[in-house]
């Protein structure tokens, strides 16, 4: 094998190995959770396999070949899953963690992260799809939810009042909502204005955004980790 075809091998490994540790921070029974899996998946094709195709020496191996997959591919499933939970245990709390989990929306949302910061790291983002505008803080609740009230209306006086803005406070209080609910949260928002329309919004708030300076984002580890195992389980 050439050094070219072995590089990317070793990055999902080392990938792999990473995101691994990341997640036994919180989730200290990993390890065992994912070889029960492994037996109990594998195991349950196994018996399957042996009932339905018997005992011959090529249905043997094809049986137990299949066992082995289908015992690594639950593992993977569940270990991405209990990675991600863990990614956002971590997260939680943390400047720039909320700004990591919007980048993860995919086509048809457009996120601006920190179009208004303050300097106690209170943060706001900007989300525009088809239920318009959404804006989430992150940071001190009190200060956060200021700062969501003042950009609200900056933007409506941009958009108008055909154009709806939600806010979205991020956090375990009242009236707030958690950061690993936040993706769910905006995608269930319910649909307002059409795709044309959205392309139209982002040009008015560009003259607002122009006016603005660039916030310094934190790289905390959801921007990297979460994307990593995602990219690991891909691979």
């Amino acid at each position: 094998m050439s050094n070219a075809a072995e590089a990317p091998q070793k990055g999902r490994l080392r990938q792999m190995r990473q995101a691994y540790r990341l997640t036994k921070r919180t989730d200290k029974n990993i390890g065992l959770i994912l070889l029960l899996w492994f037996l109990v998946v594998g195991g349950a094709i196994a018996v399957g396999g042996l009932f339905i195709f018997g005992t011959h020496w090529l249905s043997l191996i094809s049986t137990i070949l299949l066992a082995l997959l289908s015992g690594l591919l639950a593992v993977l499933i569940v270990f991405g899953r209990r990675a991600e939970r863990s990614m956002y245990a971590q997260a939680e709390g943390q400047a720039g963690a909320a700004a990591g989990s919007l980048q993860m929306l995919k086509r048809g949302w457009f996120v601006k992260t920190a179009v208004a910061f303050s300097k106690n790291q209170d943060v706001v983002h900007r989300v525009i799809g088809r239920p318009g505008v959404v804006l989430v803080g992150e940071g001190n609740p009190g200060r956060a939810k200021n700062l969501l009230a003042a950009e609200r209306k900056k933007h409506a006086r941009i958009v108008g009042e055909e154009v709806p803005i939600t806010t979205i406070l991020v956090g375990r209080g009242e009236d707030q909502v958690p950061l690993p609910k936040v993706l769910k949260h905006v995608k269930k928002l319910p649909k307002a204005i059409k795709p044309g329309e959205q392309t139209a919004v982002i040009n008015k708030l560009k003259a607002l955004d122009a006016m603005r300076p660039v916030a310094p984002m934190p790289r905390g580890p959801m921007p990297t980790s979460a994307k990593g195992a995602r990219k690991m389980l891909r691979g």
